[in-house]
């Protein structure tokens, strides 16, 4: 059995969760709702304060969803107490971003203004310091969601290795290339 799917997922104080009969699992908490269709085959139980993920047989399929579905439901419960938050920096002469609501303005070196719609489940927030590169922060209950329209804004302009120019995550390490050489 894997060992991952082994350990079942506490559940802390504040959250509730359900199992409905169609195999579909509701967890509710102080940062928000998620919930997640669970495969047929995959049984989802609730019991002291404990979720526990159980397969009917060692087949691959049935293993490889067993840790699957155990780690999303451990995402779940940690994002409506903890929530997930993602930095991304924008780094090059002129990049910046500025939030109004839900809608996101990106200046990253193109002809024109980039502007984005972020889905309402994910709070977006910009911040420039002076001497900083500036930053656009989220913050979401829904990990796959975050970091679906992370990796969004980042495909805007990804960093590129000769200057590093472009937009990063914040622990990011862009490998750098060399160039060319001078002359003789």
């Amino acid at each position: 059995m894997s060992r991952i799917a082994k350990i079942p997922v506490k559940i802390p104080a504040g959250v509730t969760v359900q199992v409905s009969p169609a195999n579909e699992v509701t967890v509710k908490g102080p940062k928000g709702e998620l919930s997640l269709a669970v495969d047929r085959d995959i049984q989802v139980l609730v019991q002291s304060g404990e979720i526990v993920v159980k397969r009917p047989t060692d087949q691959i399929r049935h293993k490889e969803l067993h840790g699957t579905y155990r780690a999303l439901l451990a995402n779940m419960v940690k994002g409506v107490t903890e929530g997930f938050r993602k930095e991304l920096e924008l780094v090059g002469v002129g990049y910046r971003a500025s939030a109004q609501g839900q809608l996101l303005d990106i200046t990253v070196g193109y002809s024109h203004n980039i502007l984005m719609e972020i889905p309402k489940e994910v709070k977006v927030k910009t911040e420039a310091e002076k001497g900083q590169n500036p930053k656009i922060i989220l913050e979401s209950p829904d990990k796959q969601l975050l970091g679906a329209v992370a990796a969004k804004i980042r495909s805007l302009r990804k960093p590129e290795p000769y200057k590093g120019k472009g937009i990063r995550y914040a622990d990011e390490i862009v490998r750098r290339k060399a160039g060319k050489s001078a002359g003789k």
